[in-house]
């Protein structure tokens, strides 16, 4: 769940540039290479439509952030320095187990 969502996170993230980046700006911006664009729905009507798209990408963004902020997974244990130290101690603290001897291996008699 948490994979799906980082992969919407980063498609919206890159839909988001590329419709800041096509919005008239006071220099001209990209939008004035789409000259057809603004012949077809009016410039006026561009310049609302990408301005309503900017802003529910946006609150996608930031709403697919918060979800996946609380779907971390949280069965993942990190180890800290105490939690290495006391496992040191217990493990030094319990005596070493010495390997079991082995029985001497029975003689065949000879025939």
């Amino acid at each position: 769940m948490y994979t799906v969502i980082v992969i919407l996170i980063l498609v919206v993230s890159v839909l988001l540039g590329l419709v800041v980046l096509v919005q008239n700006s006071k220099g001209g911006g990209l939008i004035s290479n789409f000259g057809s664009a603004n012949q077809m729905m009016g410039v006026r009507q561009t310049t609302d439509f990408l301005e309503k798209a900017t802003w529910t990408m946006a609150i996608i963004l930031v709403v697919l952030c918060l979800v996946s902020s609380m779907s971390i997974p949280k069965n993942v244990r990190v180890q800290g320095a105490q939690d290495s130290m006391m496992r040191e101690q217990i493990e030094l603290n319990t005596p070493a187990q010495a390997p079991a001897a082995e029985a001497p291996a029975a003689e065949t008699p000879a025939e």
